[in-house]
């Protein structure tokens, strides 16, 4: 080994220290203790809940009505039923809405071509807005509608988003009348078991984030037990699995720690009275909702596992009901005599969005830091190791896409940026599977000599490596010092939210955050579906092509030692494996992987030319004395 690739396996290796130290300072720095923003902000909401009523003249007819707010960045529809809402729908960005972030998938075509009645948003006619026809993103799951009109499916209102429920009583179904509805606002009053409630939503015209909105309750009576409910996100497969994340951000003496709430068919509700939240999140792998108290609530917290029969997904209405999707819903606890004050978040899950209102809503004077960031994590065994790894790599794709405006381009960018950041690493690796190589027909002399004595066999081949310099395993090391990165590209390109439903070739690859599709059928076939995914089987040529140029073994059978049928064997089987491993992962993981493995064989056949022209070096020819 040369001594620029031992320097710059000390760089790197301290390079892999400083990146991993440096993220976790950043993400277990001491924020001062988290305390509710400005005293006028809170006025403000203060002030929604005690203006005077308005005379407003309800809709007559008996039931559920709907109501409408909605801006560039959310349809809000809200339901009598709880005085809570039934849908948040986001806008999918279109010429005409360049600040939505969201962009259309198939699915979404799909749902409107196949069962049109529900791609209608709002799903019900409703005040304030007329339905359309597609155009937006369903947020919450939705109640399904039969091709004669009826109601196929109905989510009950205790599943609606910013609705009060409570184990006791029937405080969820409860009818709210409408008391103001305004541009911007609209307030609910209604009565319950000596309870007088009223909610007020509005989406205020300044000091107001992208996808937020405000919440403010004033309970008069009993509230204990009475709790505040995020409504249960719809369905989103984040590399063809259903991933979703439940966090809540606590303060524990001086610092904000984030702790993630597991839920399972053993433990479908977990319930905390001990702590006071500073917010509490509910993500579907893409999306997600923020509940942020800006008042005093009650203390603790409260997240339930909902079974998929009584949270259908719109996914049902494409691949037929399948209780693999159950809901998750989050809850905070309510209090009496006082109003109380909520940021609502409903948004894209996207990093440069959640650090934004981060910085929109920080406010270092009244010791107010969200940190909604920490809502998003990245999961996976090596989360510990990948996590900082792929914030690096994101800022590198990041910069790329600002140069290219495609971001199936910035991952072909980034795996060439990798491959240079690697390139002394790769070459040490070829260096030492060549010489293996070179090698090899002598450890196979060696190996038939000593047929009957294997131990012998091995000493002498062991001699031959010293002789020769090579380290049998060396080959190995340096792809370990690789996997970090691997893993950390492996993680950012499967759930990276600027990839969901972006475009690289139109008509094949139409979602880098989806598996592509060159065509598709009805039946569906075993191992794959009804979707034919050509860049998985475009990956496994190529890592054949790749392992053929790596491995120098004969053609004939017969001159093939047992090590080389095994690599052979080994070979065709990691292609085989990659192929079917990688058929259902996103198009943007498939187009990395091929990228890096062309870059590979261009490597291989680069260094394999240069060490043949190498001289072998002069030959000294000592004289014997007479």
């Amino acid at each position: 080994m040369d001594k620029r690739t031992v320097l710059f396996i000390i760089c790197t290796t301290l390079s892999f220290f400083g990146v991993q130290y440096w993220f976790s300072i950043q993400n277990q720095q001491e924020r001062p203790l988290s305390t509710p923003p400005k005293a006028e902000a809170v006025a403000e909401s203060a002030k929604r809940l005690e203006t005077p009523l308005i005379a407003y003249n309800a809709p007559s007819g008996a039931g559920e009505q709907f109501y409408v707010l909605e801006n560039e960045y959310q349809q809000l529809v809200f339901s009598t039923l709880g005085g809570a809402l039934a849908e948040i729908n986001l806008p999918i960005r279109s010429p005409e809405n360049q600040k939505s972030l969201v962009k259309p998938i198939d699915l979404d075509r799909e749902i409107v071509k196949m069962t049109p009645q529900n791609g209608l948003f709002p799903l019900f006619p409703a005040e304030g807005a007329n339905q359309s026809e597609g155009g937006y993103y369903p947020f919450l799951r939705r109640s399904q509608i039969a091709k004669d009109g009826s109601v196929a499916a109905r989510i009950d209102p205790q599943y609606y988003a910013m609705n009060l429920v409570a184990d006791d009583s029937g405080l969820a179904n409860l009818t709210y009348r409408v008391t103001r509805f305004e541009k911007n606002l609209i307030q609910f009053e209604g009565s319950e078991g000596g309870r007088k409630i009223v909610k007020t939503f509005a989406i205020p015209e300044e000091r107001n984030g992208p996808y937020c909105f405000e919440l403010d309750i004033q309970i008069d009576g009993n509230a204990q037990g009475v709790w505040l409910s995020s409504g249960v996100p719809e369905v989103e497969l984040v590399s063809g699995s259903f991933s979703p994340l439940i966090r809540t951000q606590i303060t524990n003496g001086k610092t904000s720690e984030v702790e993630t709430i597991d839920l399972s068919d053993k433990k479908p509700v977990s319930t905390s009275t001990s702590v006071s939240p500073n917010w509490i999140s509910n993500s579907n792998g893409f999306f997600g909702v923020i509940l942020d108290p800006l008042g005093n609530v009650g203390t603790g917290y409260r997240a339930e596992k909902i079974a998929a029969k009584a949270v259908p997904t719109k996914l049902s209405l494409i691949e037929g009901f399948s209780d693999k999707y159950p809901g998750y819903a989050t809850y905070l606890p309510m209090t009496s005599g006082q109003p109380m004050h909520f940021r609502i978040i409903a948004a894209p899950f996207d990093e440069s969005l959640l650090k934004e209102l981060d910085d929109f809503y920080d406010d270092p004077l009244d010791n107010y830091h969200p940190d909604y960031q920490d809502a998003q994590s990245i999961q996976g065994w090596f989360s510990f190791i990948s996590q900082p790894f792929s914030k690096f790599l994101s800022l590198l794709l990041q910069m790329f896409y600002a140069v290219t405006h495609s971001w199936g381009f910035s991952i072909i960018l980034l795996t060439i940026a990798l491959r240079l950041m690697m390139y002394p690493l790769n070459n040490w690796s070829i260096r030492s599977t060549l010489k293996m190589q070179e090698i090899a027909p002598k450890i196979k002399a060696i190996q038939e000599k000593h047929k009957k004595d294997p131990k012998k066999g091995q000493m002498e081949i062991m001699n031959l490596y010293r002789q020769q310099g090579i380290n049998p395993f060396s080959g190995c090391f340096p792809i370990l010092l690789q996997m970090p990165f691997l893993i950390g590209m492996f993680y950012l390109l499967k759930s990276t939210f600027p990839l969901r439903g972006a475009s690289f070739i139109p008509g094949w690859i139409d979602n880098l955050a989806a598996p592509d599709v060159l065509f598709s059928w009805n039946t569906p076939i075993f191992l794959i579906g009804t979707d034919f995914h050509l860049l998985p089987i475009l990956l496994g040529l190529t890592m054949f092509i790749q392992q053929k140029m790596t491995s120098k073994i004969p053609k004939d059978a017969k001159d093939l030692s047992e090590s080389q049928k095994q690599q052979k064997m080994m070979g065709n089987m990691m292609s085989i494996v990659f192929t079917v491993m990688f058929y259902g992962f996103p198009s943007g993981l498939n187009i990395y992987f091929i990228s890096s493995t062309l870059l590979g064989i261009l490597q291989q056949w680069y260094l394999t030319k240069k060490i043949k022209a190498e001289p072998t070096g002069p030959v000294l020819v000592t004289k014997k004395k007479k």
